[in-house]
């Protein structure tokens, strides 16, 4: 399974790390990714991986 969002499929980045004297090395950026239980509307419950910052979206508009 993809490390990545169920809803808004947001993944992971990639950038780089910089040091003090300017070298740059790649690095990734990981998605903060929670399990949620959704109800169906045929009444079963199903396991969701959603983004945290998902989640603050969704109670702000809820």
């Amino acid at each position: 399974m993809s490390r990545k969002c169920s809803l808004t499929g947001k993944g992971q980045m990639v950038g780089n790390r910089v040091s003090h004297a300017n070298n740059k090395k790649k690095r990734v950026f990981k998605v903060n990714l929670r399990v949620m239980r959704v109800r169906l509307e045929d009444g079963t419950r199903c396991k969701i991986r959603v983004a945290a910052s998902t989640l603050r979206t969704l109670r702000k508009v809820k």
